[in-house]
């Protein structure tokens, strides 16, 4: 009994002693409020640059796809900028490169964006986020250029089932989330089934100003930045305050295999992980560091790659969604080592859940995460990246200047209390992709070697 409280008080003083040495991260400063639209604006003044830097983020993912219409979503983003009442694809593209504007964005799961990036001198900057409020708030939705690009999306698809990666990862979505709005797909069937008036309709109910989240970071005022929100947003309909999916459920262990005439096995394990905002965010994330996030030093890459050679690369992750998104395990080795890999990986697996990190262990993946931090706020893009996260999740505005401190307070009790909660191998589901490849030759192989033939 003293003999374990002397652990726990020395244990103690190390993480205060850690707490103390961390040099406090003097994060960017967040201004927040909420623009006369409803749009939550999020703003971050940086004048090292004559460039402004925006997204606007929308509650407008695939997760919000019909099921027998997945690919709607991305669809609908995709053709934001593909015209307006005014503009024609090439008038975007021309306007967009006379002013010197980069207009791009992308969909997930949780959010779509668009994202502009522009000159801050006053003319350059004002017809560039005119330009971006008239593509969020006018989209045409052209049909000719609805029909390419949802052919460019099928022949996509097309080849994609025929890379086996892409099997495993396709496969495994729906395997871990089932009919969660996070397992769904695409296929050709739901690509094929949309139409105009689907984009349309999408467009009007999520591409609304109660759904927007307006990120800013750059070379302008405050004053200038509340303008710009204003304008992006002004046009949209008002709509409704969006109502997050609910929290997927855990799914049975099982374990799927796909045939494919590959050489190499590609094998992705995994389940429901972690929220955005999560309890457990920070003992899961450096708990993942040590067991498959932290590369060459990683458990998994020891006893996977290092000591027996079963793959190249071996990797883990948590991918926090609005509720939980995936938790995975990916590696490739050959068919003929399927069996023996994913033995490794699952003792593994089941042995830092049971012991959790060592000392050493944990000290190293401290140090690296709050080391290498900064390398992620080295620019006003990446700064744009987390504030549009911030913004978008609802983190507190000191987020970024928390964060090395609660990496630093994890104990290597907090990972063996989070991973034994939140990562059960009754829970865990395997997709193997391939390998067939590897097998037929190593059957080919012993035949030959039993009938005398020489390869």
């Amino acid at each position: 009994m003293q003999k374990n409280r002397l652990r726990h008080l020395g244990s103690l003083a190390a993480t205060l002693g850690l707490l103390a040495a961390t040099p406090a991260l003097a994060g960017p400063d967040i201004q927040h409020w909420v623009a006369d639209t409803g749009a939550r604006v999020y703003f971050v003044e940086s004048r090292a640059l004559p460039m402004v830097d925006i997204q606007v983020d929308f509650a407008a993912g695939s997760a919000l796809d019909p099921a027998d219409k997945a690919g709607l979503a991305s669809l609908t983003r995709a053709l934001l900028d593909a015209g307006t009442a005014t503009l024609d694809e090439q008038a975007i593209a021309d306007r967009s490169a006379d002013i010197g504007a980069r207009i791009g964005g992308s969909t997930d799961s949780d959010r779509a964006s668009l994202a502009l990036r522009t000159l801050s001198s006053d003319s350059e900057r004002k017809a560039a986020v005119a330009l971006a409020a008239e593509l969020l708030a006018h989209p045409s939705f052209p049909q000719d250029i609805l029909e390419r690009e949802r052919g460019r999306g099928i022949a996509a698809l097309r080849e994609a089932l025929t890379q086996p990666a892409s099997i495993a990862a396709r496969s495994f979505s729906p395997a871990v989330f089932g009919e969660h709005p996070y397992g769904q797909v695409s296929t050709e069937q739901t690509l094929g089934a949309i139409t105009r008036d689907d984009l349309v309709r999408f467009h009007r109910t999520h591409y609304v100003a109660q759904r927007a989240s307006v990120a800013i970071v750059g070379d302008v005022s405050r004053t200038e930045a509340a303008a710009i929100a204003q304008q992006l947003t002004a046009d949209l309909p008002r709509g409704a305050t969006p109502v997050p999916p609910a929290a997927p459920r855990q799914p049975t262990a099982a374990e799927l295999r796909i045939a494919h005439p590959s050489a190499q096995a590609h094998i992705l394990l995994g389940l429901p992980g972690m929220a955005r905002e999560d309890p457990d965010y920070y003992s899961l994330l450096v708990g993942n560091y040590v067991l498959g996030g932290g590369g060459f030093v990683s458990r998994l890459t020891r006893e996977v790659r290092e000591k027996r050679g079963y793959a190249y690369s071996v990797y883990s992750y948590f991918a926090p969604q609005q509720v939980a998104g995936p938790f995975q395990i990916g590696l490739q080795t050959r068919g003929s080592q399927i069996d023996a890999a994913l033995q490794v990986v699952r003792e593994t697996l089941a042995g830092f859940i049971a012991e959790g990190p060592s000392e050493a262990e944990l000290q190293a993946a401290r140090d690296n995460i709050i080391n290498g931090f900064g390398l992620r706020l080295d620019s006003n893009r990446k700064i744009l990246d987390h504030v549009a996260m911030i913004g978008y999740y609802g983190l507190p505005l000191d987020w970024l200047e928390a964060y090395p401190q609660h990496v630093a307070a994890v104990t290597a009790e907090d990972v063996r209390d989070a991973f034994a909660r939140r990562v059960r191998p009754e829970h865990l589901v395997t997709v193997v992709v391939g390998g067939d490849g590897d097998n037929a030759a190593a059957n080919g192989a012993a035949s030959d070697a039993a009938n005398g033939t020489v390869r």
